[in-house]
């Protein structure tokens, strides 16, 4: 499947906002403070953008946080707007509950490229058994944990201090220090998400 292979940097710049896509540098070393001008242009645009763009550029932004190409990320939306409930908090709780996203919580990783090589690499269990589909959607009452032999690794532990001072674990999770383990209590609600994106306007994009 494709994905993007580029400075996750000019993607912030594109999106004029931070992303978060590289975990706690995000915080200390963001591009944007040097160079808040979209890549490959100097100038402002000119004009107001359309409704459309603006739509557009609100959907792209949540599909860069969330790290997922076109296809995955509009079945996603499809099967939200099928759903009983409201579409837009349907689909941020979907993206939310994303095996790679459970781990990014839990405070394992910084950032979803991290959490995905994790998933990827057969470091992460659900329910005791060995899952390496990041897309996953955890299931509440379902158990994720790290391989024990994370334990002591540097990037985990400064994940988890990172955690603790910046980015603290939501109440839908609760946390086993012992096992590096994490339970999904229930589903997480709108205000519980961490993509600070317009959803409305998401689902407004896919509903024209």
């Amino acid at each position: 499947m494709a994905r993007y292979t580029g400075a996750v940097c000019r993607l912030c710049r594109r999106e004029q906002t931070k992303l978060f896509l590289k975990g706690e540098k995000c915080y200390s070393k963001c591009v944007l403070d040097n160079r808040p001008t979209p890549p490959g242009s100097a100038k402002p645009q000119r004009g107001k953008p359309s409704e459309f763009q603006i739509r557009l550029r609100e959907k792209q932004k949540l599909r860069r946080m969330i790290g997922m190409t076109e296809r995955p990320f509009s079945r996603v939306m499809e099967k939200a707007s099928k759903s009983s409930g409201n579409a837009a908090v349907v689909m941020m709780q979907r993206l939310e509950m994303r095996l790679d996203n459970i781990i990014r919580r839990a405070g394992f990783a910084t950032s979803l490229s991290t959490a995905r090589q994790f998933v990827q690499h057969n470091h992460v269990k659900v329910d005791g058994k060995k899952l390496n589909i990041p897309s996953y959607t955890v299931k509440v009452g379902q158990t994720v944990s790290l391989s024990p032999k994370l334990k002591d690794n540097v990037t985990v532990k400064l994940a988890q201090e990172f955690c603790e001072k910046k980015s603290p674990r939501p109440s839908y999770l609760e946390y086993d220090e012992s096992k590096l383990a994490v339970k999904l209590l229930r589903e997480p609600s709108r205000d519980e998400t961490t993509f600070t994106v317009n959803d409305q306007l998401i689902v407004e994009y896919y509903s024209r």
